[in-house]
């Protein structure tokens, strides 16, 4: 068998890593396994992780009680890894309650010792064919996004799959869609995903802002006009609405257009034709019309400021964008998302966030949405020194924002007096409890700085003076 041969018929055959603390155990499973398998062992938790990140494993036999890093602990982090091995928990001490803890953080399956061989190779090999049928899956699906749109939209919160389940639904049609939400939450990128779900997709996607230019300029650039229309037109201008023909146009901020430009966008939508700023000849066009607010334009109705005709011609179809404090759940997938965008872009070495820091993240209310938490990954990873972002990493204000969240959350369940403690060793209700993170921050920055005060004081964006009070008040 020739050298490449058997390289090739290695990189076919499963990895298994066994973690044990037993050695006899480790040695047996191997000689068990080796026939079959290509088998790596670790005597710890710790050394497990190692290998994990040196290279790729398919299936980890995993210890349930090992000195230092116990099996669950052990699971939690290996299964939380980007390409995950399927990890099946082997412990002396079974239970139902054990196993349903080992399942809970990403065990595959549980096995009781002394290890019945046959019972593993067989649950093996089942767990390799679901590793793989989930691969398969993931795989098609990351296609099929990118083909049809959805790829850069991140987010398996209930809120959003009934967004993106919308897009799906109305990609295909001609109607008007309008997208409501706040400011920050990812309209532009919806409507995008719209027109590239859509028959369209080969034509043109424009985008205007429309709360960017005034109101006469603004009808311009929609409409186009003709030469010598107003001092300065040089020349015949073709506006967005033929230069999409065929395409979809996306208006963002639909509500900032005046009243005289929103009567051509009404007849536009009804009649499809439209005359250039100073002509007269009609101009017909093929345009899907996507708009976005962030504004309530049903109260704008009601306060004169848009047409009603108008709003319900726009209002066929409309899609919420629910803002990042309502789907919470989707946080640490956008911020790994991010993270590694602004890492490859700045030549950063950075392999992941703590748990400390992206419960921080998950706590505050970001008004400023998607794009907030955007601009904050993006902070974090310039300014970050190490090779995982930490809490010490998340900019000051937005944990002061967090506290003044869990403050205002705390005065209105006391009916506004804010005497009551907000720490969850008092409420039992397993809340983040903030000073305790408060102080563990403080700790770090005294530490990093050789116990400095006025340099950990600099560092954290306080005053000597407030850095005093708090170590007073934490009995540092």
């Amino acid at each position: 068998m020739s050298a490449q041969q058997t390289t090739t018929q290695n990189e076919s055959v499963a990895s298994v890593l066994i973690v044990d603390d037993e050695r006899h155990t480790r040695e047996g499973l191997e000689r068990a396994l080796g026939r079959t398998y290509r088998v790596l062992t670790a005597e710890s938790g710790e050394r497990g992780l190692e290998l994990l990140d040196a290279e790729p494993v398919d299936v980890v036999l995993a210890d349930l009680r090992m000195p230092g890093m116990d099996g669950l602990t052990f699971i939690k982090r290996a299964t939380a890894k980007e390409d995950a091995p399927l990890v099946i928990m082997l412990t002396a001490y079974g239970s139902v309650q054990t196993a349903v803890e080992a399942m809970k953080v990403g065990a595959y399956d549980y096995l009781a010792k002394p290890v019945n061989l046959d019972n593993l190779e067989m649950m093996i090999q089942r767990g390799l064919e679901a590793r793989h049928l989930k691969k398969e899956n993931e795989k098609l699906r990351h296609e099929l996004d990118k083909e049809y749109g959805l790829e850069g939209i991140i987010g398996n919160s209930k809120s959003m799959n009934e967004v993106l389940e919308k897009v799906r639904q109305v990609a295909s049609a001609r109607t008007t869609v309008l997208l409501t939400g706040e400011s920050g939450t990812g309209k532009e990128l919806i409507a995008h995903a719209i027109h590239q779900l859509s028959p369209r997709i080969d034509k043109p996607f424009l985008v205007v802002h429309c709360a960017a230019l005034n109101p006469n300029l603004l009808e311009s650039e929609l409409f186009g006009h003709e030469k010598g229309a107003y001092t300065g037109a040089h020349e015949r201008r073709e506006g967005r609405f033929e230069k999409a023909d065929g395409g979809t146009l996306f208006l963002d901020e639909i509500g900032e257009v005046d009243l005289s430009t929103q009567i051509k966008l009404l007849r536009v939508l009804e009649t499809r034709s439209f005359e250039r700023v100073g002509g007269t000849n009609p101009v017909t066009v093929d345009v899907r019309l996507i708009a976005a607010t962030n504004s309530d334009l049903k109260q704008a109705v009601n306060e004169r400021k848009f047409r009603e005709d108008l709003y319900y011609r726009l209002n066929v179809v409309n899609i919420r964008l629910p803002a990042l404090r309502e789907r919470k759940e989707d946080i640490p997938a956008l911020m790994n998302h991010f993270l590694k965008e602004f890492a490859k872009e700045n030549g950063k070495d950075i392999s992941g966030i703590s748990p400390e820091a992206i419960r921080v993240l998950q706590t505050y209310s970001w008004p400023g949405n998607v794009r907030e938490l955007r601009n904050c990954v993006e902070r974090m990873v310039v300014m970050a020194r190490g090779r995982t972002l930490t809490l010490g990493d998340v900019p000051s204000d937005i944990r002061r924002g967090v506290a003044d969240d869990m403050a205002t959350e705390g005065e209105e369940q006391n009916g506004g007096s804010g005497e009551e403690e907000m720490t969850s060793a008092q409420h039992g209700t397993g809340r983040y409890d903030i000073n305790a993170h408060e102080k563990e921050l403080i700790c770090k920055a005294l530490d990093d700085c050789n116990g400095n005060r006025a340099q950990a004081a600099r560092k954290l964006g306080i005053s000597r003076r407030t850095l005093y009070r708090k170590i007073q008040s934490y009995g540092l």
